[in-house]
């Protein structure tokens, strides 16, 4: 079974990427090889500070649209594995 994963990427200036892919691991090296998102180009090097897996690239990619409407604390809070909705 494949899987699919939407993450957020910690970049050298601080900033938070989220973006969606089928191999958490390359996508990583393909970031710091300045492939990809003009975004994270400008910003080497970025690292995979947090993901989630789903069955399908559907999913992962209606995940990244939800998360990329997020504030930056509201993604913050989710990059530290709290819950972004929660004071705790």
């Amino acid at each position: 079974m494949s899987y699919y994963y939407c993450y957020l990427a910690r970049c050298a200036d601080k900033a938070l990427y989220v973006g969606s892919c089928s191999n958490i691991l390359t996508r990583e090296i393909e970031h710091n090889k300045g492939k990809g998102a003009k975004f994270t180009r400008e910003r080497r090097p970025v690292k995979i500070v947090y993901f989630e897996e789903f069955t399908t690239r559907a999913n992962a990619m209606r995940r990244e649209k939800q998360i990329k409407k997020w504030s930056r604390i509201k993604k913050e809070r989710l990059a530290a594995g709290k819950h972004p909705t929660k004071d705790s």
